[in-house]
């Protein structure tokens, strides 16, 4: 199963996430952060395969953090997952190295979509 990591500053977003997640065959939720720090820090001790990483957090945006974690020898696939639907923002996601950008509107089927797609 792919291992994951749910990043956002909301606990119920990373609760209804990682309550989907694990209903779904191939996927288990190895852990969750709140901000970008702890996101990095979980990526370091746990090694998932793919973050799922809220873009606005209350220290480190996850533009940054993407970019930080695209710099690991072994760097896990990033889904950016916000409710900004703006080009500018999906550009900055491409420029920072995401792997996906899901706007948070399209919901659990288009964030499934999304993760089917890139890990296949």
């Amino acid at each position: 199963p792919y291992r994951i990591l749910i990043v956002d500053d909301a606990p119920a977003v990373r609760e209804s996430l990682s309550w989907l997640l694990v209903a779904e065959p191939g996927f288990t939720v190895v852990g969750d952060a709140a901000n970008g720090l702890e996101a990095i820090h979980q990526v370091l001790n746990l090694n998932p395969d793919l973050v799922i990483l809220d873009i606005q957090l209350p220290d480190i945006d996850g533009f940054t953090v993407t970019r930080q974690l695209k710099v690991l020898p072994r760097p896990p696939l990033v889904v950016l997952l916000s409710i900004h639907t703006d080009d500018l923002s999906k550009e900055r996601g491409v420029q920072a190295g995401c792997d996906a950008f899901v706007e948070k509107g399209s919901g659990w089927p288009g964030l499934l979509s999304v993760l089917q797609k890139i890990l296949t």
